[in-house]
Formats: C-alpha cells, sequence, structure tokens
C-alpha cells in the first residue's frame, strides 16, 4: 500500500491540470473558506449580541447541541436529493457544521468578559458598542479563535464529502480511488486532507498567538475608549486570562 501511494504522489501528472492535485487543493480550500465565511457572517453576531445582552444563552447552547448531533453525510444526501448534483448540497451541509462552534464560541466569549469591569465601563459613559469592542472583545478574543481553529479544522476535514455529489475537493481522488480500486489515488487524496488539516491547525494556533498579544491590555489602551477605561482602573476582563485559551470544538 505504501508503495501505491509513493507511486501515485511521485507521478507529476497527478499534480498539474484542471484534476490533479494542485488545482483540487484549491477547490478544497475555496470551499472550507466559503463555507467558513458565510458561517462566521450568521454565527457571530448572533452569538455577540446574546453574549453582550446575557439573554439567550441557553437557548444557544440548546440549538449548538442539537445541531451537532446532525450527521454531516445524512444532511447531504438530503440535500443532495433536493438540490441536485453541484456544490449547492456539501456547502449548505458544511455550514450547518460549522455554525455551531461559532455561535457557541462568540456567545460564551463575549460573556466570558468580567460583569463587574463591564459595569464600572457603563458607569463612566462607555456606549454599549465601546464596551463590546473595548472590553468584551478583547476578552473574547482566545475563545473566538478557538472557535473559529475548531470550525476550520472540521470543515476542511468534511469538505472531503463535497465529491459525493460534486466533483471538486480533494475528496474526489478519495471517490475516485475507491471506484476504480486505485489505493494508491484514495491513500494519496486522504494523506494530502489530513497534510492540510495539520497546516492549517499549525497556521491557525500561531494566528491564535498573535492575536491574543494584540487584545492585551496595553494595547486596548490605545484607543479613546479603551484609555477612558485605562484611567478608571478597567485593566484586563478578569475572564482573559483565565478563559482566553480555551476552545470550542
Amino acid at each position: 500500500m505504501i508503495w501505491l501511494l509513493l507511486d501515485w504522489l511521485s507521478e507529476a501528472s497527478n499534480w498539474t491540470g484542471t484534476n490533479g492535485i494542485l488545482a483540487r487543493l484549491a477547490e478544497h480550500l475555496a470551499i472550507t473558506g466559503g463555507v467558513v465565511l458565510a458561517g462566521a457572517a450568521l454565527a457571530l453576531p448572533v452569538g455577540a449580541l446574546i453574549g453582550h445582552s446575557g439573554r439567550g444563552g441557553g437557548a444557544v447552547a440548546a440549538i449548538a447541541g442539537a445541531v451537532r448531533a446532525l450527521p454531516t453525510l445524512g444532511l447531504l444526501t438530503i440535500f443532495g436529493l433536493w438540490f441536485g448534483i453541484g456544490l449547492g448540497a456539501p456547502m449548505l451541509a458544511l455550514l450547518v457544521l460549522a455554525v455551531p462552534p461559532l455561535l457557541a464560541g462568540a456567545y460564551s466569549g463575549i460573556d466570558s468578559a468580567d460583569r463587574t469591569t463591564v459595569d464600572a465601563a457603563r458607569a463612566i459613559g462607555l456606549t454599549e458598542w465601546q464596551i463590546l469592542r473595548d472590553v468584551e472583545l478583547p476578552a473574547a478574543a482566545g475563545i473566538l479563535m478557538g472557535s473559529l481553529r475548531s470550525a476550520i479544522l472540521q470543515v476542511v476535514a468534511t469538505a472531503t464529502l463535497a465529491a459525493y455529489t460534486a466533483d471538486a475537493g480533494l475528496g474526489r481522488f478519495i471517490f475516485a480511488g475507491m471506484k476504480t480500486r486505485d489505493y494508491g489515488e484514495m491513500l494519496g487524496g486522504a494523506l494530502l486532507v489530513v497534510l492540510l488539516a495539520l497546516a492549517l491547525d499549525a497556521l491557525l494556533a500561531l494566528a491564535t498567538r498573535a492575536v491574543l498579544r494584540r487584545a492585551a491590555p496595553q494595547d486596548r489602551a490605545g484607543t479613546p475608549a479603551g484609555r477612558r477605561a485605562a484611567g478608571a482602573g478597567l485593566g484586563a476582563p478578569a475572564g482573559h486570562g483565565s478563559k482566553a485559551g480555551k476552545d470550542i470544538s
């Protein structure tokens, strides 16, 4: 099996062309990026609003838990029967997979800001938007990045199913190899997905560290609202140090 894998990977023709590895890799990344961006646009504002207002947290947990229990392959089959052949079905199924960690991460991150700090910021005259931007979002930075990291890794691994109804992504190698009993192609496709997920995980870990450094209290004091909060003794929210690194998976 290893020799079949190495032979397939060493074949130059497998890397080029519209059906080559590089083209399939670009398709896989485009699918993942599109799904995560759409999920973030839907989930992050809703989660931030719920976390800021303090209302609806129980509903977020219930919805996120229920949606996570849905089997992606089952959803893909149902959507495939509905939308037919193409990217519509896998994109929608992957969107359902991406929303729960992003929604839960946004809510948990904003909610992790110390309530005493938030109340003090409100007392010195900061608007609700300034409180969200300068107090709650910096406290939520670690959890937000953790939820984004979780969503991206889940989607990039499951995006192989896009080849089930569409000729796109690295999953095409797995399905084609399985159909033709070309085990080198099948193993090569699986290995490429694993390596892509590991590479993205490493990049996201570095991005998380950079965001946490940028969200440090001394950086936040650079904004007008941050200087007012710092002058009133509103340093880093208490939740920042203890919860910021928590991943939402």
